[in-house]
């Protein structure tokens, strides 16, 4: 089970607060606008000219527009409510993966005990997908055909053996993934495997940091495993 830090439990209350005080702030606002409204409409009537009085239709004219600018104001604090609410459910999210292995774009692919896997995702079906892994020197080491595979995610693993029938020694490696559909090439986005190690940003912008591979938005993760 993956502890949240006492800096993650600070960083969601002060995520809290921070919604609750703007809350408090618009609904201030709504306030001060209305009595603002209604001192201005006071003064207007007690100064208006009795021969030429404010008619019915200025008057319902006003009231409707106090009442436009009252509706924008709160549906601007109800979607900022909404999108404090998001945030916060993100980084309790994110947080929750630290530990965990996830798929994300990449190229590499780490052989460790003989035993590695990756992915790749196609943007349609492939009907011949091959995949092709280097070592560090851009060496060719292994030459994987899939045959004909569908869109979406796909996943594989190596036992480290080689085009040579050897076995490949432990360590960092790369894959390059070509798919076709007859005589036309398919969009590939090469996935890699990692372990989340912790988060960092703030609710509106979480970035999951993969050991040796990178920083992450949410979005870019394909699997957890």
């Amino acid at each position: 089970m993956t502890t949240i830090s006492s800096d993650m439990l600070s960083a969601l209350n002060g995520s809290s607060s921070s919604s609750s005080s703007s809350s408090s702030s618009s609904s201030s606002s709504i306030s001060q606008t209305q009595n603002q409204f209604l001192t201005l409409l006071t003064t207007q009537l007690q100064n208006q000219d009795p021969l030429n009085p404010m008619d019915n239709a200025q008057m319902t004219s006003q009231l409707a527009q106090i009442s436009t600018v009252e509706g924008i104001t709160k549906l601007n604090t109800t979607l900022q409510t909404l999108m404090d609410n998001t945030n916060a459910t993100q980084a309790i999210q994110s947080a929750a993966l630290v530990g965990k292995g996830v798929l994300v774009p990449g190229s590499g692919l780490t052989l460790s005990s003989s035993q590695s896997a990756g992915g790749y995702e196609l943007a349609s079906n492939a009907d011949a997908v091959t995949m092709t892994i280097t070592d560090s020197k851009g060496s060719v080491v292994r030459t994987v055909n899939f045959g004909a595979q569908k869109s979406g995610l796909q996943t594989f693993t190596w036992d480290g053996t080689a085009d040579s029938g050897e076995k490949a020694a432990d360590g960092s490696y790369n894959i390059s993934i070509k798919a076709t559909q007859g005589s036309s090439s398919v969009g590939v986005t090469n996935l890699q495997l990692g372990a989340v190690s912790s988060i960092s940003g703030n609710g509106s912008s979480m970035k999951i940091n993969v050991s040796g591979v990178g920083s992450f938005s949410m979005s870019d993760v394909r699997q957890i495993i």
